[in-house]
């Protein structure tokens, strides 16, 4: 009995041994079968990381987005309210703009010499240089006293149209001189030569002119003085503009093989030209309009001109500000009939002839010197015909009506041959 127990003991032994065996056998299979995976641990830590930073940069990108809305959200009712200002102000100037026509309008209508009131140089640069001092910016003063001149010239017009004869074609810088001193309201009428300009006010087509007189580069327009000696007409007022030059054209400056300007422009660029654009030959033209025309009709060709004229020609400006002189002024003589009354700071100009002898320019000189009086300018130039000798322009500061310029006049009188007082008007003050 106790044997039989034994045996059964071994047997069951042995089968447990054998399913032992052949559990371990599997889990070895699938040990094989089945690659190994990272600890649980490990798995659950990097997922917490994961879900960690995606948590966070949900959260920054949320904060951001707000941010974003909320900033354009702010930027549109600043927009908004720019708007409805703007709106604001745009008829509150309207009303202003109307209103000071309207006042100008009446003032030249109820005054005793409304003429007087369609041309007073001395009011306007008054009214500029006060517009200068009380301009707060950001606007420029060029910019300020283009709105005034304009509602100051509409009001006139309503009057009466000014006829105004310019050395011409438009946008020349005589053209940009008789806006400046009458508005685009004016009826501003291109002449093509300087003669022609006095023989229009001279016939009465046109109550002034506006020529080239004098610049700081190139000196004196002979053409303007000589027209002087001919036809009876005064000088009642003049322009003092910077003029800068510009190369204009539809090419770069590499392909520019010639150059066109009036000989005054070419003349004043002389010195940048030779330096910069050897390579292209200069053509003179009769002016810096035409030369901006030229430029936009043919490719290879460079006009010397105004930055106007870019704007008009459709011109690409290839080089800014290439004038010699970076003070180069122009001055503009206006001309008609009108005597001016004094004012504070005035100029007279005058023509005269001496005799052709030995101290006689002296002895006329002398005579300012004795009054004090200040002479801005002499000019000499030869008396054409058989006469021989010379003609003076000169001008000085003072009014005619003033004692000390009386004077003056009545001693020169003695010595002079001949002389011709052209007129006293306001000195300008220079326009940028």
């Amino acid at each position: 009995m106790a044997r039989k127990r034994l045996a059964s003991k071994r047997v069951r032994s042995k089968s447990s041994s054998s399913t032992k065996a052949t559990n371990s056998h599997k889990s070895a299979a699938k040990q094989k079968k089945t690659p190994k995976s990272k600890s649980p641990v490990g798995s659950k830590s990097a997922d917490r990381r994961k879900q960690a930073v995606g948590t966070s940069a949900k959260k920054v990108t949320k904060k951001v987005t707000k941010k974003v809305k909320k900033r354009v959200k702010s930027q549109k009712r600043t927009g908004v309210a720019l708007e409805m200002q703007i709106r604001g102000l745009d008829r509150d100037i309207l009303r202003l703009i109307n209103r000071r026509a309207t006042a100008t309008k009446k003032l030249i209508e109820v005054r005793l010499a409304p003429k007087q009131s369609l041309y007073d140089p001395q009011a306007d640069d008054e009214l500029w240089a006060k517009l200068e001092q009380a301009n707060p910016g950001p606007l420029p003063a060029s910019a300020v006293r283009g709105v005034f001149r304009e509602i100051i010239s509409a009001a006139r017009q309503q009057v009466k149209t000014l006829r105004v004869a310019y050395l011409g074609p438009p946008f020349s810088f005589t053209h940009l001189a008789a806006i400046e001193r009458f508005g685009e309201r004016s009826d501003l009428i291109p002449i093509s030569t300087i003669a022609s300009v006095f023989e229009e006010v001279n016939r009465g087509h046109a109550e002034y002119g506006l020529v080239p007189i004098e610049n700081s580069t190139d000196g004196r327009v002979v053409d303007t003085l000589y027209m002087f000696t001919r036809l009876p007409l005064r000088i009642c007022g003049e322009v003092l503009m910077s003029v800068h030059h510009n190369l204009l054209a539809r090419c770069l400056r590499s392909e520019v093989t010639e150059i066109y300007s009036k000989p005054q422009a070419l003349s004043q660029c002389r010195d940048w030209l030779a330096r910069n654009m050897p390579q292209a030959r200069r053509i003179e033209v009769t002016s810096t309009s035409t030369a901006a025309q030229l430029a936009r009709d043919k490719f290879g060709v460079a006009a010397v001109a105004s930055r106007q004229a870019a704007v008009e020609y459709d011109l690409q400006i290839i080089a800014e500000k290439i004038e010699d002189n970076a003070n180069n002024v122009t001055r503009f003589a206006v001309i008609g009939d009108d005597i001016l009354k004094p004012t504070s700071k005035d100029r007279t100009a005058l023509l005269l002839q001496i005799p052709h002898k030995s101290g006689a320019l002296s002895d006329a000189l002398t005579v300012f010197k004795k009054n004090r009086i200040n002479l801005t300018w002499i000019e000499s130039f030869p008396l054409r015909g058989s006469e021989g000798g010379y003609l003076f322009f000169l001008d000085f500061e003072g009014h005619a009506k003033e004692a000390r310029i009386q004077r003056t006049l009545k001693e020169l009188e003695k010595i002079a041959v001949a002389l011709n007082v052209l007129g006293s008007f306001p000195r300008s003050q220079l326009l940028g």
